[in-house]
């Protein structure tokens, strides 16, 4: 029996096993797919090693950059953000050929760019990590401008005390790709930001989709935004991966 998993920690509320396990049913496969909670990732082969059916691993927080060096191999979307969410593994004799993909940028840019039309604001990238990379990849190549936000300034980076109402209305999309916001520690939390300046204008886009109004979307709901949760981005990315997992 084929197995797959999810690496991360702490994968507390995580969608990616039921939604799995739905789709095994649904295909009427006999595949088995579970949460690996895995607060250091370096262990990353001798896990895989010790267990042969294992097919395919999704990556999320922490360690979507950690992994690139523990790789055999990456494809061109994960070298070119330079973080991985998916893990085609292969048994190689007595060892594993594990590949590394992206299908975030994919999944951003399915969801993102049919609410947009033919308009291509400039953006508020919230957070510099793993999934501000995918976002950061998905705007550029849909041709899209954007600032990236982070707790300290940094060159070409904002600060949080940075973002002002001018800045707000020079960016009409504005992407969190922060936990902050996420079930169950973080969950009331939000970027520090001027909400007071949103207005009907503006697009806010949580990449978190537990729960699914976070406190940065009611934020922008008070201010009548648009809004998008995380669960569509994740529910592409996730088919994505299962493409590539299936593909023989």
């Amino acid at each position: 029996m084929k197995t797959f998993g999810l690496i991360g920690y702490p994968l507390l509320g995580t969608f990616s096993p039921a939604y799995f396990k739905a789709k095994f049913a649904a295909l009427q496969l006999p595949y088995q797919y579970d949460a690996y909670p895995m607060p250091d990732v370096q262990g990353l082969r001798a896990f895989v090693e010790a267990r042969p059916t294992l097919c395919g691993l999704n990556v999320t927080i922490p360690h979507k950059e950690a992994v690139l060096p523990l790789l055999d191999a990456l494809d061109d979307s994960a070298a070119a953000v330079g973080a991985v969410n998916t893990i085609r593994i292969e048994r190689k004799g007595d060892g594993v050929f594990m590949k590394g993909y992206n299908t975030d940028v994919a999944g951003f840019a399915a969801t993102l760019l049919p609410l947009l039309g033919d308009a291509r604001p400039a953006a508020l990238v919230l957070g510099t990590g793993g999934a501000s990379k995918a976002v950061q990849n998905a705007l550029r190549q849909a041709g899209m401008a954007y600032q990236l936000v982070s707790r300290s300034a940094q060159v070409g980076v904002l600060a949080y005390e940075d973002v002002s109402p001018a800045v707000l209305q020079q960016h009409l999309l504005v992407v969190n790709t922060t936990p902050l916001g996420m079930f169950p520690d973080r969950v009331g939390m939000r970027p520090d930001l001027p909400y007071a300046a949103l207005g009907p204008q503006h697009l806010l886009y949580d990449l978190v989709y537990n729960p699914r109004e976070t406190a940065f979307l009611l934020a922008g709901k008070a201010q009548g935004c648009g809004l998008m949760g995380g669960l569509g981005m994740l529910e592409a990315q996730a088919d994505a991966a299962w493409a590539i997992w299936e593909d023989e």
